[in-house]
């Protein structure tokens, strides 16, 4: 790319992501309650301690040339019983919030980001019509929270995942791996955003509303064989594009062959997005074989740049290609998560420099992109995963809960606050840790960030 090229918009904003969970700690949920019910090997537990650090956290942000911060509220501390809402826990929410505000922070504001109320399942669970208006409730007393602090509202976190774990491969709340009530329960996602956009608007005005969408890149996964290449088109158009869709289209439409398919109308579900949230990490290889589900996943690394500790590739070329792909949706795009498992700390600041060549490849081409939001601030809960990656652009040990900043952060500073883009000095790893296999199986509605 020329030089000329290699500098970031002077409105374009730095900034940073977490969710509630994942890092405030001590929050009873469906989650918590799965963790237990399930036997998992992972609890959630304290989190990072974010409830009662998020001053000094707010301060780690602002030191790394953030002018963002993301976080989730949690529903099941706003509703702990359906229909009696905690004035002491919106009054605690607003207070943080006003709190990012004079730390210099913009707030992003997710309603929905994984988690529920325990009563959510057994008495208003998403494949029914009740979801959508016990989502409305819960946003209309969101507002109180959210009035006059000029904040970016996302509405759902990644629900296509949430469809995909929870309701077709049953891994995580609610378990139900059925996939006929799977579609019907993202159907209703879709109207509970439009719900929850109506109550928010009625409240506060045109506040933007948009939703954070976990996009893949695909690829097929043998060259030659037109089945893989189908699947690569099919998987994209329902992965990565349906539920975006349906919100500007007003209609849902899936097809996956032998497995589901939807043609629903989403009632004022036409135009109901303000701007479209990307959350994005790798690609991966799809491969057709002739028993259900039809498909195999798989992340491999045929371009030999290591898989990032998790497992996944590193591929910012899809990066590029998938905001080229949002640019049809004619929205502004908020890059609301990307980021690297990188446990010895000496590969994210290499990871920022190439996928941030890859955004400027897109603006450049004249993608409406205002803004990224790297994943995440600190290393914390990441759901099934439990507290092994580490996504932080600080690391937390995870005992003393004392936060050292990587390298990253000098690499992240620098260049969100000169906006001019540079390779990143070498770097020195914080921590040894195992090698990464070069080839990984996975599958869709993997839950990370």
């Amino acid at each position: 790319m020329h030089a000329s090229k290699l500098i970031f918009p002077p409105n374009f904003v730095f900034g940073v992501a977490t969710a509630a969970y994942q890092v405030e700690g001590n929050i009873e949920n469906d989650w918590s309650q799965w963790e237990r019910s399930q036997s998992l090997r992972h609890f959630a537990g304290a989190g990072v301690d974010h409830w009662n650090r998020y001053e000094d956290d707010y301060q780690l942000a602002r030191d790394v040339g953030a002018g963002a911060f993301r976080i989730s509220l949690e529903w099941a501390r706003i509703e702990p019983e359906r229909g009696r809402f905690d004035e002491g826990m919106l009054e605690a929410y607003r207070s943080r919030l006003l709190a990012m505000r004079a730390a210099g922070l913009n707030p992003v504001v997710t309603l929905h980001h994984f988690t529920h109320p325990k009563w959510f399942h057994t008495e208003t669970p998403w494949h029914t019509p009740e979801s959508v208006a016990a989502f409305r409730a819960y946003a209309r007393a969101c507002t109180s929270v959210l009035r006059g602090l000029d904040a970016l509202v996302l509405t759902f976190n990644e629900p296509v995942v949430l469809m995909l774990g929870g309701y077709v491969r049953g891994v995580i709340p609610p378990g139900i791996a059925d996939p006929n009530l799977a579609l019907p329960a993202l159907a209703n996602m879709a109207r509970a955003h439009v719900a929850a956009r109506e109550e928010l608007h009625l409240a506060i005005g045109p506040v933007p509303v948009g939703t954070s969408q976990n996009m893949l890149s695909f690829a097929a996964d043998r060259s030659w064989h037109p089945l893989d290449h189908a699947l690569v088109r099919l998987t994209d158009a329902a992965y990565n594009h349906a539920f975006l869709e349906a919100l500007c289209t007003g209609t849902l439409r899936v097809r996956m062959p032998g497995l589901f398919s939807t043609h629903t109308e989403i009632a004022n579900g036409r135009n109901s997005l303000d701007f479209v949230g990307v959350n994005y990490y790798t690609r991966a290889h799809l491969r057709f074989v002739p028993r259900k589900p039809f498909f195999e996943f798989h992340y491999r690394d045929p371009l030999r740049r290591g898989l990032t500790d998790i497992g996944w590739e590193q591929y910012p070329e899809g990066f590029e290609q998938t905001l080229q792909a949002v640019r049809r949706y004619g929205l502004p795009i908020w890059v609301t998560e990307n980021g690297i498992d990188d446990r010895r700390g000496d590969r994210r600041s290499a990871y920022l420099y190439t996928h941030w060549q890859a955004l400027l490849g897109a603006l450049a081409s004249g993608v409406d992109v205002r803004g990224y939001l790297y994943w995440s601030l600190l290393d914390n809960f990441e759901w099934l995963e439990g507290w092994g990656p580490r996504f932080g652009l600080y690391h937390v040990d995870f005992d003393t809960l004392e936060r050292t900043p990587t390298p990253a952060c000098d690499y992240f500073r620098d260049t969100a606050l000169s906006r001019v883009l540079k390779p990143p000095p070498p770097s020195r790893p914080r921590v040894e840790t195992e090698a990464v296999p070069r080839e990984v199986e996975g599958a869709p509605g993997t839950v990370t960030g």
